[in-house]
């Protein structure tokens, strides 16, 4: 601001101060006579050994020289002060759960009544999500007590429970019926092949097999063979989960299965099942089993609906279209027929792969098909 302009400003504000009046005669008689008591009323106090608010005398009109009445005083910085404090706390409140919503999302709706703390089960899948599951800044780290701590799957249906059959329907010439009972054959198949205990731990999957038609040819043969003698080119992971019991055990009895099943119509009329399911397993090694690992497989299944004198099959057998699957923390170089997920511990001597990480959790593109190194890409969380 130029001099000028600030002169003239102080002027302005001086000329409209109310100037000072000067007291009566009668207000500086009580006056001194007020003080006089004062200082007379001060000498004969007694002292203390510790420090008080003064009252005023019963001679001392409260207002008069003192300001305010000291209760008024004190009731109204009490009020508010107290308002300002309580509106400062209640500020201070809001950030900080701002704050550790955004951090842990699920712990403060947990404290909601009938708020939503993560662990409350999804819908059942009816379609291709939109994207992959969000992530949490600071995940819980899985339990033995808590397996699934700290991964989308918490939420996820258990077992085969999670694999629900859609309603079925006629399909060109085929009835309701056969697409139901092949509807139904495919659940039992995904159910033996991905959750039966003792197929888990490494037995070889009987019913599974049995489910397969045998016309399928080489097939069936070569599934029936990678089990004996697995190969790089002829794994049977490619179908079937299994652990290797001298290596890892499953911790609980809860495998958390999320996925859908649905007909499509395939080549000429024929109706074709699509079933997509991604599986979660927990598990801690044989020996010292304290630290959990998942393992991740999602498994694509597409099997035609063969009804009628015109294709060469066997009723009551699934005819298998294709299979894709993708394996996350499953092992990489082993082609032994198990599958050797990897523990915190293993990272020292075996980093892990490089490459574009991958959400495993991710159901909402296809199965990309493995390519050389890309088989062992790595994954953003298991």
């Amino acid at each position: 601001m130029p001099d000028e302009a600030w002169e003239r400003f102080v002027e302005e504000c001086a000329s409209e101060r109310p100037a000072p009046q000067e007291p009566s005669a009668r207000a500086r008689m009580v006056t001194a006579h007020l003080r006089h008591r004062d200082e007379e009323a001060a000498r004969n106090r007694p002292l203390r050994g510790r420090l008080r608010r003064r009252r005023p005398e019963p001679w001392q009109p409260e207002g008069w020289r003192t300001g305010p009445a000291w209760r008024e005083m004190e009731g109204g910085r009490r009020g508010s002060g107290g308002m300002g404090r309580v509106g400062t706390g209640v500020g201070v409140a809001v950030v900080a759960l701002a704050l550790l919503y955004a951090l842990n999302p699920p712990l403060v709706r947990s404290w909601i009544p009938g708020g939503d703390d993560g662990s409350a089960p999804l819908p059942a899948e009816t379609a291709r999500p939109a994207g992959a599951p969000d992530e949490e800044t600071f995940p819980d780290r899985p339990t033995v007590e808590k397996p699934f701590a700290g991964s989308p799957a918490l939420r996820w249906a258990d077992g085969a429970d999670a694999i629900e059959v859609p309603k079925a329907t006629a399909v060109g010439n085929v009835p309701a019926a056969a697409v139901e009972a092949a509807l139904e054959r495919t659940k039992r198949f995904l159910v033996s092949a991905n959750l039966d205990r003792d197929v888990l731990h490494g037995a070889e999957p009987t019913e599974a097999l049995t489910l397969l038609d045998p016309l399928m040819g080489d097939f069936v043969t070569d599934l029936r063979a990678s089990l004996e003698k697995p190969t790089e080119e002829n794994d049977p992971t490619t179908l079937f989960t299994r652990f290797d019991e001298d290596e890892v055990r499953l911790v609980g009895e809860v495998v958390k299965v999320r996925g859908r099943m649905e007909v499509r119509e395939g080549e000429q009329g024929v109706p074709r099942i699509h079933a997509d399911y991604t599986f979660v397993y927990p598990v801690v090694r044989t020996e010292d089993g304290d630290e959990v690992a998942r393992t991740i497989v999602r498994r694509i299944l597409d099997v035609d609906v063969l009804h009628g004198p015109g294709w060469e099959h066997t009723e009551g057998k699934l005819w298998v279209h294709g299979a894709n699957v993708s394996i996350a923390n499953g092992g990489c170089e082993e082609r032994d027929g198990f599958l050797h997920p990897r523990f915190v511990d293993d990272l020292y001597d075996d980093p892990v792969p490089t490459g574009p990480e991958s959400d495993p959790y991710d159901r909402s593109k296809p199965i990309e098909t493995p390519d050389g190194a890309e088989e062992c890409r790595a994954v953003s969380r298991t």
